[in-house]
């Protein structure tokens, strides 16, 4: 079988979190690396995503993006606070801090969504699942049968924390790193 080459993702779109939790999920991201080798995923800066990665076409910029957002989300006024409450699984593939569902995060994501599409038709498809926020701490190479395990340890930390959903950044692939190339506050 052929591999295929797909177009390299350039963009995606999400939330950042404050500092002490950004510092809490590193610390449990080091202790992946350490307990079990995990590394994908540890240098992507700590946050919820709205739109996954895609790639933008050439003819559009991050700049497109920003003012898009900026026009047609920043003004509805969506933010709001939310909470994480521990730690859960998708499956044995990616750990995360569980981000309490709201419908408000939905609305933001499909907000967020409708900017983009508008800013540069095409450039990504709408996910049809239901929206699940989410922190996450490893995932693609968490090795088989330890997630279990490792939900434990991080449930010992007692991680129930609100936090202010107040920015929505627009990440930009710089080799091999994703970096946070806009911060907007909401």
């Amino acid at each position: 079988m052929k591999k295929q080459n797909l177009p390299q993702q350039t963009h995606f779109i999400g939330v950042l979190t404050p500092e002490d939790i950004t510092l809490t999920l590193e610390d449990c991201r080091r202790y992946m690396n350490e307990a079990y080798g995990c590394r994908s995923g540890h240098l992507t800066p700590i946050h919820v995503t709205l739109i996954p990665p895609f790639r933008l076409p050439e003819e559009y910029s991050t700049e497109d993006l920003a003012k898009a957002i900026e026009q047609d989300v920043l003004p509805a006024g969506l933010s709001f606070t939310a909470k994480i409450n521990n730690f859960d699984a998708f499956g044995d593939r990616t750990l995360f801090a569980k981000v309490e569902k709201d419908d408000k995060w939905t609305a933001l994501r499909d907000e967020v969504y409708s900017a983009v599409i508008k800013a540069a038709p095409g450039c990504t498809k709408k996910d049809q699942r239901p929206f699940t926020p989410h922190l996450t701490v490893s995932n693609r190479d968490i090795p088989a049968g330890v997630t279990k395990d490792a939900i434990e340890v991080m449930n010992e930390l007692n991680l129930v924390e609100n936090f202010p959903v107040n920015n929505i950044t627009i990440f930009e692939r710089k080799d091999s790193r994703w970096e946070a190339a806009v911060s907007l506050e909401i």
